[in-house]
Order: C-alpha cells, then sequence, then structure tokens
C-alpha cells in the first residue's frame, strides 16, 4: 500500500498576509481560496513540482492557535534555491552545509519553518 503525503495543515494568524507571503513572495500556486462565511476561510497552495499542498485559512480547526511547524523538501539545487529565495525578498541564511546534505532555511511571517534540502549522494 503507498501512503501519500497530501495536505499539511499550518496555523497562521493573518490569512491574507499568509496567502500573499506564499502566493506572492514564493510564488507558489494558490490552487483554493475559498470564504465560506465570516467563519470559515480555506486556503490551499502548492509548492512547485510538489505532490503535497499546504493549507491555512478561519475556522479550519486543524492545528492549536499560536502552533508552528518544521517542514523539510527535498529540492535539486540549494543555491538554485537560495537564489530564486532572495531574488523574492524572502529572507533566509546562506547554504548550511551537513554531511547529509545541503539545507536551506527560511520562515513565514508567522514563524513556521521550512528547510530545503538538497541531498548529497556518496561519489
Amino acid at each position: 500500500m503507498d501512503y501519500k503525503i497530501e495536505l499539511i495543515p499550518l496555523a497562521v494568524t493573518d490569512v491574507d498576509r499568509a496567502r500573499g507571503f506564499y502566493g506572492d513572495a514564493l510564488g507558489w500556486s494558490v490552487d483554493h481560496d475559498q470564504t465560506v462565511s465570516s467563519d470559515l476561510r480555506f486556503v490551499q497552495v502548492t509548492p512547485p513540482g510538489s505532490a503535497c499542498s499546504i493549507c491555512f485559512g478561519i475556522g479550519l480547526d486543524m492545528m492549536p492557535r499560536g502552533s508552528s511547524q518544521f517542514i523539510q523538501v527535498v529540492v535539486a539545487d540549494a543555491d538554485a534555491a537560495l537564489a530564486e529565495l532572495r531574488e523574492r525578498g524572502v529572507e533566509c541564511e546562506g547554504v548550511d552545509e551537513q554531511p547529509w546534505g545541503r539545507f536551506v532555511y527560511f520562515q513565514d511571517p508567522d514563524g513556521n519553518r521550512w528547510a530545503l534540502q538538497q541531498i548529497i549522494r556518496p561519489a
């Protein structure tokens, strides 16, 4: 049996700000932004090339208020990922070189943290 992760919830304090960060600043696809009522809004965004999306909104009750996530994503090239983030004005540090991979870290305005990992294959 295959298990495919499809959706990861994030807790955010300002849905419009989060939508702007993920959709505009990062350039990720905004798949859904549905406001059902003033008490219920669902936003889903997907990173380029990913089969897994993230969601946030109002009234979803998926995560406790004030919580945050740490999500790791695999990229082909950490240097290219760093350059793209900086070009888009996303605050991040340089590439963190580890024996098991090369990492670029950033976080959204609500403190949800992301690690972009370039996997290093043994020679």
